[in-house]
């Protein structure tokens, strides 16, 4: 089971991924771009280019977890602007992000800002 917790390393890649990639192409990007290990248990998000869709991966150390979120409507209202290849989220904001794409409407826009 995939679990989120005030501890979890959440890792967001800034540039979008092509979302054709499975659990080995998103595993080489974590290597690759953004230097990060994907046996560490840390959560690594990726958003598609339309920001229609969100994918995480997560090794829980018998196997990878890829889970995928399509929004049925809208786009992500938000998204990292960095020049680093990833960005550092806490586990609370990983959930907004989860929610709806939109921090406003979880009605925790002021904590947000304050940590982005």
């Amino acid at each position: 089971m995939l679990q989120l917790t005030p501890q979890s390393r959440v890792f967001v890649a800034i540039e979008a991924a092509d979302f054709r990639r499975g659990i080995d192409g998103l595993a080489a990007l974590c290597r690759q771009r953004l230097r990060e290990d994907p046996f560490s248990g840390a959560i690594f998000v990726f958003g598609n280019r339309r920001g229609t869709a969100l994918k995480l991966l997560c090794y829980d150390g018998q196997g990878f977890w890829l889970c995928q979120k399509r929004f049925s409507q809208g786009r992500l209202a938000w998204w990292p602007g960095s020049a680093q290849a990833s960005q550092r989220l806490a586990a609370r904001e990983l959930q907004i992000l989860l929610w709806n794409g939109n921090p406003e409407d979880a009605g925790m826009a002021d904590n947000w800002r304050q940590v982005a």
